[in-house]
């Protein structure tokens, strides 16, 4: 190991050190660590177990709090250790212990890039859990696989991710596919990974359902919205919403078609209709369809809120049909977003749920 080596060792860790320093302003840190220690002096409460909704907020707000005040100590206590042991490795010349360090510089690096990429989540709502809705677009049974597809793909992104995701409903297709879909996604930031994949996907290929092999074009929407949190108001008068109960459909054994267990809400002063199905219990499927309305109406008002700022920004128009965000070109082995030109040949790979290229470039421009 040359000098030129050695001295970029040293270079490395100062410049960690400088953007861990960096992060504790970003991120706030003495107030979370402030916040972290009340927190758990409140969870040592024994009191506290009788009031198990408080508790796990106070869980869920411990585990986010402890994201970044455990990082950025685990990542300042190693800098500090390994920039000594460098002084030292490198004033005696040891060559393997110089090596250890460098391999460390490379897990260091990776905890700060992770910290500074949640510096991007500026959303009040982006720590909290969210729901997909996926909607097929005209086609036909080409438009409903494609959805199909896009449901495989998310799923298999939260899999990805350690998110825990549920199929809270399911609208099959009439020959193939499907043609709607709610998702419910649970995880750290899941809302802030997420929400800049609302908009309309295109796919082009060579159609499997088309005998001379002719090439279409699909589209379908998605639509990402945040879980409320039940401490945020909603006003919803009851007399406002009707319930509807239906026999539930697809995959579920003997006790599919013999109970009108699926439930359907449809909050009539603004038409926004929400359903589940996925549970036996109707009782379980209106508690949580109920859930999905508030939260749809929270993402209502909040629309209605940015309506005027989003006609001033060309870049953040609403969604809707032909305002494309990313096109599928499978049989030109491409997958490009339009908004950020993040372009990827391996199409089966994004396909399988590495969507990262794509989240990550959209949230730097802060879409």
């Amino acid at each position: 190991m040359d000098n030129e080596q050695i001295n970029l060792i040293g270079t490395r860790l100062a410049d960690l050190s400088a953007r861990t320093d960096a992060l504790r302003g970003y991120l706030d840190y003495d107030r979370k660590a402030l916040r972290l220690n009340e927190v758990n002096a409140a969870l040592e409460n024994p009191a506290i177990w009788n009031e198990p909704k408080r508790a796990q907020e106070l869980g869920r707000e411990k585990k986010t709090l402890e994201t970044v005040v455990e990082t950025i100590d685990h990542l300042a206590t190693n800098l500090a250790d390994n920039s000594e042991l460098y002084e030292m490795s490198k004033a005696e010349g040891d060559e393997d212990g110089l090596q250890a360090i460098d391999a460390e510089a490379d897990a260091l690096e990776k905890a700060v890039e992770e910290l500074e990429f949640r510096r991007m989540f500026n959303n009040p709502a982006d720590p909290g859990n969210c729901f997909i809705d996926i909607q097929a677009g005209a086609g036909g049974t080409e438009a409903c696989d494609w959805a199909q597809m896009l449901l495989r793909q998310y799923l298999k992104y939260c899999e990805r991710k350690g998110f825990k995701a549920e199929v809270l409903e399911e609208s099959e297709g009439d020959t193939a596919g499907i043609r709607s879909a709610t998702l419910k996604v649970e995880g750290d930031y899941a809302f802030g990974h997420l929400r800049t994949e609302t908009g309309v996907h295109r796919l082009v290929r060579k159609s499997p359902f088309d005998s001379a092999g002719g090439r279409h074009t699909s589209f379908a929407s998605l639509f990402v919205y945040p879980e409320v949190d039940d401490t945020i108001e909603i006003d919803i008068n009851p007399a406002d919403v009707r319930t509807d109960t239906f026999r539930a459909s697809g995959a579920g054994g003997q006790h599919i078609n013999k109970t009108d267990s699926a439930v359907r809400l449809t909050h009539m002063p603004t038409g926004i209709v929400v359903q589940c199905q996925n549970s036996r219990s109707q009782h379980s499927n209106r508690d949580e369809a109920w859930r999905v309305l508030r939260a749809r109406l929270y993402e209502h008002e909040m629309r209605k809120q940015r309506e005027a700022q989003q006609k001033l920004e060309d870049s953040k128009t609403d969604v809707g049909w032909g305002h494309q965000i990313r096109s599928y070109v499978l049989d030109q082995s491409r997958i490009k977003d339009l908004r950020t030109n993040v372009e990827i040949s391996n199409t089966q790979k994004v396909l399988d749920g590495d969507l990262d290229p794509f989240i990550t470039a959209s949230l730097k421009q802060g879409l």
